[in-house]
C-alpha cells in the first residue's frame, strides 16, 4: 500500500472542500471496497478524508411521506429498519442479498452507491483496462466475459455495476442528495446518478470533483408487492449474474430494475407497459439492443426467466 495522508472532516461541506483542493483525495467510511482496491494498488489516493464522524447515520421521515437515509447509515441498520421492511421491502431484501453480515455491518449507504466493478480484468493490474487506466484498452472484450455486461456497454468497457442496493433504489425512484465543495446542495435522481461507459468508463457517476453524498431520499411508498430475486453462482457472498428488483401492483403493472447486465442499474420505464402482457414481452422490451458475447448470451434468457419467476411470485 502506498503512503497517504489522512484527515477527519467536521462537516459535509468541509469534506467536499477538502476533496476538491487535494488532487487524488478519497472519502472513507466503511472502507469495504476502497481498502481492498488500495491493497491491490488499483486505487492509490494520496489523501483520505474520514467522514465517519459526520452526523449522517439517521433514517428520518420526510415531509412528503418518504424516508431520508443518511449516507453513513450501515447496510445492516437500513435493511433492519421497521419502516424500510414495511414500506420498501425490495430495498431490505436487496441489501440482505449482498455481501456478508460482517460487511453489511461496515458498509454504508453512500459507499454502496459508489462501489466499483468486480470485472476480473479491472482487478488484474497486468491487464489493460480503460476504467483503471484510461486509453489502455479493454482486455475483457475478446476475453472471458461470463459475468460481464450484455447491454449498455461500449467499445471501451463491458463491465457491470456490482451492487444490489442500487438496483432496488432504481426501482424505487430514489434521489441522491449531495453537497458540492462550494457548500451548495444538489439532488440527483438515481436514474441519472450512474453513467454508461461510453468513451469514458473511468467516470462512473454524475458526481463532480469533490462532491459528497449526504443522503438518499425515498419517495412516498408505492405499495404493491416488493420482490428482489438474485441469480448467482452460489447461495451467498456472490455477485449477481442477473437480479430483478420489482414492485408489482394488483392490476399487474410494475416497476422493474435489472442488475448484473449493465454498467448501471438497468431500467427501461417505457418497457414496463409490456409487463401485464407477460415476462417474455417485457423482457424483450427491457433488453432491446442487447449485445451479449458468446460467454454471457445466457443472461438475456436468464432475465426473461427471472422476471417470469418474480411476476409469478407476485401473483401468488
Amino acid at each position: 500500500m502506498k503512503p497517504f495522508t489522512y484527515e477527519r472532516a467536521r462537516s459535509p461541506a468541509e469534506a467536499a472542500a477538502a476533496a476538491a483542493r487535494t488532487p487524488g483525495a478519497k472519502f472513507i467510511a466503511g472502507g469495504t471496497n476502497l481498502l481492498d482496491l488500495m491493497k491491490l494498488q488499483i486505487e492509490t489516493p494520496g489523501h483520505l478524508i474520514d467522514v465517519n464522524g459526520l452526523a449522517l447515520d439517521k433514517i428520518e421521515a420526510t415531509a412528503e411521506g418518504g424516508l431520508r437515509i443518511g449516507a453513513l447509515v450501515r447496510n445492516t441498520d437500513l435493511a433492519a429498519d421497521e419502516r424500510v421492511r414495511r414500506d420498501y421491502g425490495v430495498l431490505s431484501r436487496a441489501l440482505l442479498a449482498g455481501a456478508s453480515g460482517q460487511l453489511r455491518n461496515k458498509a454504508t449507504t453512500g459507499g454502496n452507491l459508489l462501489q466499483r466493478t468486480r470485472c476480473p480484468y479491472f482487478y488484474d493490474t497486468n491487464q489493460p483496462c480503460n476504467k483503471r487506466q484510461p486509453g489502455s484498452g479493454c482486455a475483457a472484450i475478446g476475453g472471458y466475459s461470463r459475468q460481464l455486461a450484455v447491454i449498455g456497454s461500449s467499445e471501451a468497457c463491458i463491465a457491470t455495476h456490482p451492487g444490489d442496493m442500487s438496483i432496488a433504489m432504481r426501482a424505487l425512484d430514489a434521489v441522491v442528495e449531495t453537497v458540492k465543495p462550494d457548500g451548495t446542495a444538489r439532488a440527483i435522481p438515481i436514474a441519472e446518478f450512474h453513467r454508461l461507459p461510453g468513451d469514458t468508463p473511468q467516470i462512473e457517476t454524475a458526481l463532480e470533483q469533490g462532491e459528497f453524498i449526504t443522503a438518499v431520499v425515498l419517495p412516498k411508498p408505492a405499495g404493491g408487492t416488493h420482490i428482489y430475486r438474485k441469480v448467482r453462482d452460489r447461495a451467498s457472498y456472490a455477485y449477481a449474474l442477473v437480479s430483478v428488483a420489482a414492485i408489482v401492483q394488483r392490476d399487474g403493472t410494475a416497476r422493474v430494475a435489472i442488475g448484473g447486465v449493465a454498467h448501471k442499474p438497468w431500467r427501461v420505464e417505457a418497457a414496463e407497459a409490456e409487463i401485464p402482457r407477460g415476462a417474455k414481452a417485457a423482457a424483450a422490451a427491457i433488453m432491446a439492443g442487447a449485445r451479449p458475447t458468446h460467454d454471457n448470451a445466457f443472461k438475456v434468457t436468464l432475465v426473461e426467466r427471472t422476471l417470469g419467476a418474480v411476476l409469478a411470485e407476485a401473483r401468488s
